[in-house]
């Protein structure tokens, strides 16, 4: 009998899980404190060098954020502002920061932000709407404002003379040194603001501010955003408390943007002078940068149908511009933030014209000085630069294309790139101004994200947050019981390669069958299938029975232009095509029930979600659609023309990415998700699909989220939104226990 016992626990170990190990719960996840461990945000090394900042939750309440900071020479780490001494949690926060925050996908309060002076002696720190200069030495806050509406945006001069904020739709700058603020703008209101990114800007061009300070800090340009021709859409904000209607300027496709015009302003008298963008009016401002010495403003100039990207260089004090770069496409031109001017007025620009994205050296009148990078592989971003020794610091998946590693280059000189990390897994840093040190942070499948201080070379010289999974770690409880994916790959219709990942339950037995939960997002500049630290709400299902399988279709991130053009004008085609060819993949699997897989998505993941439920012949049994896009004539111009073109020139596209007649095909059991005040994908998506459920009789399910936008945020709501996923699938997939 001890021999039998002993053979069944050496059994039991090599099927995922010893019998002591404790299962995970959707109450211990959604709660404090966070499983993934002491993980830290917002990382910043102080001008001068000697210290590492940084954002951390309460062991508490992973939901509020404290600044951190800690030597890069030696000692323990230690708090610089405690947010429940600035802050009030429960404080109302302006619908301008709220819309900012939802933009930014900040969900946390407390210190969200922050910035270093130039002398590195003190820190501004916006707090829930008010602004605070932290001394460095002594971490005393003085509070710079306290006015009921927020101050947004706030920054500080590149000498630390000033600090600048927006507020109520003016821009403010106040001296440092004493005295009261002084308004540069005071006609913003109504649908007139100064120096704020408008709404596409904000949530689509990667743009989250609208002024820029020169160098010297005598001017600021800033923007100038009229919204009197955008479409007004009437929307009731459903909270807690009742329902509020929101008289939302929101830019359809096909419809008129905001007219975004840009000036130069003189700190000293107020003066203003426009900046010549051109004739047409109809255009993105996408990007405004001053030259290092501030004799040039840069503007990047992105057309409406988005296939042209003009570079501006533009007099400060006359506001002429001359065009010195241009990229065109057939399908469209990304955004990046990428262009770097350097010391000698020669500047660093990424392009895609190659098939793939890498990074350029070009004389300042625009003149090509060499192709810097170059490869069957994209640069996923440009990270820093050491103009000392002529060489750039960028992030790429070289090895791997699941992976990303940190890289180093001379962009005087040809040479090839020098990898200064390690590990199969996901890098990403943050760079000191001068390009001698980073503050880096990498995660893999079995690696929780762990951050440290390294040098140029790629030289670890301190931890910042070790993250180790020892018996200490939140998580370490739950080790026996963690499932690490198997990464593959198929073939799509035309022969592309389409990435996945597939993990199977604890204690996986393959001559069962399981059911299949499919999680997609599907749409641009997202990649799901990656070797970082997975998202533990993923264990949930996989500790419930289920396989759990994820697929990057054709249109996804980090590949090559093909690849994700290749949805041009007619989205939710092509990536329905290549989710096929993954549920055939988990059909073929002898231990995968194909008559039991489901499909969960948020967003354009909601999209594919409904898609794949009306694709026929998918034979979707159940899918969990949050979120969605139901017709992409309903949603904003930046993003969907990009892809679309407009309702005028591509009808057919259009028709074809409403659900609604697709309803005839439902394969299996819906259940629908949305936030009651989302500003983004616009509650009317879900209405009109559950309009036109009950018109057909069709039964559903609908959970919506009273007060939350574009996602459900908080630990409460997440705790009942997954318990709701997990009841749905439960009944609909009905998992073995």
């Amino acid at each position: 009998m001890r021999i039998l016992a002993s053979t069944l626990t050496m059994f039991a170990l090599l099927l995922g899980g010893a019998a002591h190990a404790e299962k995970l719960t959707p109450e211990r996840l959604f709660a404090d404190p966070d499983l993934n461990g002491p993980r830290v945000r917002g990382v910043q090394l102080s001008p001068d060098g000697r210290i590492v900042s940084y954002l951390k939750a309460k062991p508490d309440n992973q939901n509020v954020l404290d600044l951190w900071a800690v030597n890069t020479r030696g000692g323990e780490p230690y708090r610089l502002i405690d947010a429940n001494t600035l802050g009030a949690p429960d404080k109302a926060l302006s619908e301008a920061e709220k819309a900012r925050r939802e933009r930014q996908r900040v969900s946390q309060r407390g210190v969200v932000d922050y910035a270093w002076s130039a002398d590195s002696r003190s820190l501004l720190v916006p707090v829930d709407g008010d602004l605070f200069v932290v001394d460095r030495a002594t971490h005393a806050p003085r509070r710079l404002t306290e006015t009921p509406a927020d101050e947004i945006d706030a920054k500080l001069s590149p000498r630390g003379r000033y600090v600048s904020y927006v507020r109520e739709q003016n821009l403010y700058v106040r001296s440092l040194r004493g005295g009261d603020e002084r308004a540069l703008t005071t006609d913003g209101a109504g649908t007139l603001s100064w120096a704020t990114a408008e709404f596409v800007a904000q949530e689509e061009m990667d743009r989250d501010t609208g002024y820029w300070w020169s160098p010297d800090e005598q001017r600021i340009a800033l923007t100038r955003v009229d919204e009197t021709g955008v479409d007004v859409i009437e929307r009731l904000d459903l909270g807690p408390q009742g329902a509020t209607t929101v008289a939302q300027r929101y830019p359809r496709v096909g419809r008129p943007n905001a007219i975004v015009s840009l000036f130069v302003a003189d700190v000293a008298s107020g003066a203003r002078v426009a900046v010549d963008l051109g004739p047409d009016t109809d255009i993105y401002l996408a990007r405004v940068e001053w030259s290092r010495d501030g004799r040039t403003l840069y503007v990047q100039r992105q057309a409406r149908d988005q296939k042209r990207l003009d570079l501006l260089a533009c007099e400060p004090e006359t506001g002429a511009c001359a065009v010195i770069l241009s990229e065109t496409s057939p399908h469209w031109v990304e955004l990046s933030k990428d262009f770097q001017p350097l010391a000698d007025g020669d500047f660093l620009w990424s392009s895609e014209r190659s098939g793939w994205r890498h990074l350029y050296l070009y004389h300042r009148d625009g003149t090509l000085v060499r192709q810097i990078t170059g490869g069957d592989w994209p640069v996923a971003a440009l990270l820093g630069v050491d103009e000392t020794h002529q060489r750039l610091f960028f992030a790429a998946s070289i090895d791997d294309p699941l992976g990303k590693q940190i890289w180093s280059v001379a962009y005087e000189r040809g040479a090839e790139p020098r990898r200064l990390t390690d590990g199969e897994g996901v890098w990403t840093a943050s760079f000191a101004e001068r390009g001698n040190a980073f503050v880096g942070t990498y995660s893999d499948p079995r690696t929780p994200p762990r951050t440290a201080l390294y040098d140029a070379s790629g030289r670890r010289l301190r931890w910042i947050e070790a993250n180790a999974l020892d018996a200490t770690h939140p998580y370490h409880a739950y080790l026996d019981h963690h499932r690490v994916p198997q990464f593959g790959t198929l073939s799509a219709d035309d022969g592309t390669p389409l990435y996945y990942s597939l993990a199977t339950p604890p204690g996986f037995d393959p001559r069962r069958k399981y059911p299949a939960i499919v999680l997609v997002y599907g749409g641009p500049h997202v990649q799901t299938v990656t070797k970082a630290w997975g998202d533990l709400k993923d264990q949930l299902y996989l500790a419930a029975g289920y396989v759990v399988f994820r697929l990057d279709n054709r249109g996804s991130d980090n590949r090559s232009v093909a690849f994700k053009t290749a949805i041009d004008r007619h989205l939710g085609t092509v990536e329905v095509r290549d989710q096929r060819v993954g549920v055939n993949f988990l059909k073929s699997l002898p231990y995968v029930d194909a008559a039991r897989i489901g499909y969960q998505g948020w967003s354009y993941g909601g999209f594919m979600t409904l898609r794949m439920l009306t694709e026929p012949g998918a034979g979707i049994r159940a899918g969990a659609a949050g979120g969605p896009p139901t017709d992409f004539a309903l949603y904003d111009t930046h993003y969907t023309e990009r892809y679309m073109g407009t309702p005028a020139d591509n009808a057919e596209g259009y028709r074809g990415t409403d659900i609604l007649p697709r309803l005839p095909n439902l394969s299996g059991r819906l259940l629908l998700m949305h936030g009651m005040a989302d500003d983004n994908v616009l509650f009317a998506n879900s209405t009109r699909l559950m309009e036109a459920l009950q018109q057909r009789g069709i039964v559903f399910d609908l959970m919506t989220y009273p007060g939350q936008r574009h996602g459900v945020r908080g630990n409460a709501k997440q705790l009942q939104q997954w318990r709701t996923y997990l009841d749905f699938f439960g009944r609909e997939l009905k998992p073995d226990p």
